[in-house]
């Protein structure tokens, strides 16, 4: 609704005010400039990315186009399902393989669709779990490693946003190139005994290549470039918050400490505070089905988080009344 918004806000600001000026909208559609302007663009695209990219630039661009964000629900299923294989890798890590191996046929994981909709967050998760299983790694070890993998994958999910960004910048320049040829077709058509107004009417549609140029440069592709960077760093935090997770996991802290340091890393506005995350967990041990409240709660007194225990080793859920008692 947001992108629908903005997009009315851009064509009235631009095409309205052009007809209140006394303009007529006929004047600037100008299909053969648009087929040189934006297949010189797309050309330029393809020349100068490989297919991967360009495979990962048409799925971003989609979610852009459906404005798919990581709201507080994808957050609540992401730090809930760490902390299930927390839980469960405390029976040792082997008791893991049935879930990581096949996530998609997994109980555990079945109970998190959004975690599932994220093939990248979800290889990132069952692969680091693997790693672990494998054999032993201490945290710093680890945690060099994840940080290295974490910088390649946003390294190549940023590139399609790059590269349509410096797309972008160069609009202009095929915006002019669209014109100039314009203005050589208006020039031929004096030989041809085109009289002084045929030709201000063929300057006049050149030009709109010029004008179509730095449109799509300002008006389009430099704002969808800018959504596309922000997506990905979007999906770095989550990454990130795994990684803390991992770390935190492997450094001997029990789990509620582990996924709490990972809620750290959430970005503000949709980040859920301790009382909430132990809410969901409270919920997820009592076999209820929290949901997060459409907007923030107001602190009560009842908010409150009960001391748990962050020196003692890990326990299971069922343990957690017995030792507080």
């Amino acid at each position: 609704m947001q992108t629908i918004i903005g997009a009315a806000i851009l064509l009235f600001a631009v095409f309205g005010g052009f007809y209140l000026h006394g303009g007529s909208l006929s004047i600037i559609w100008q299909p053969t400039e648009l087929v040189i302007i934006v297949g010189a663009g797309v050309g330029a695209i393809v020349i100068g990315n490989p297919r991967h990219v360009l495979a990962e630039m048409w799925l971003q661009v989609r979610r852009v186009l459906k404005r798919r964000k990581q709201g507080e629900e994808f957050q609540r299923q992401l730090l809930l399902l760490m902390y299930e294989l927390l839980q469960t890798a405390a029976g040792g890590l082997k008791a893991l393989d049935a879930h990581v191996e096949a996530p998609h046929e997994s109980p555990l994981f079945m109970r998190y669709p959004l975690v599932l909709e994220e093939p990248k967050l979800l290889h990132f998760i069952v692969d680091n779990f693997r790693l672990m299983a494998m054999g032993k790694i201490n945290a710093h070890e680890l945690e060099g490693v994840l940080e290295q993998e974490i910088q390649s994958i946003h390294e190549e999910l940023a590139q399609p946003s790059r590269s349509l960004g410096k797309i972008g910048e160069a609009m202009p320049g095929f915006g002019i190139i669209a014109a100039v040829l314009g203005i050589v077709m208006a020039m031929s058509s004096v030989a041809k005994g085109a009289n002084s107004g045929e030709v201000a009417v063929l300057v006049a549609a050149a030009m709109v290549g010029t004008f179509i140029g730095i449109f799509f440069c300002y008006g389009v592709l430099d704002p969808l470039s800018n959504v596309m960077k922000q997506l990905v760093d979007e999906e770095r935090k989550a990454l990130e918050s795994v990684k803390v997770v991992l770390v935190t996991h492997v450094a001997g802290k029990p789990p509620l400490l582990a996924i709490d340091a990972g809620r750290r890393l959430v970005q503000l506005n949709i980040k859920p505070s301790f009382a909430r995350l132990e809410g969901w967990i409270d919920a997820l041990e009592n076999g209820e089905d929290e949901q997060p409240a459409p907007q923030t709660p107001q602190r009560r007194s009842t908010d409150t988080p009960r001391r748990r225990s962050t020196d003692a080793p890990a326990t299971r859920p069922g343990e957690l009344g017995a030792q507080q008692a």
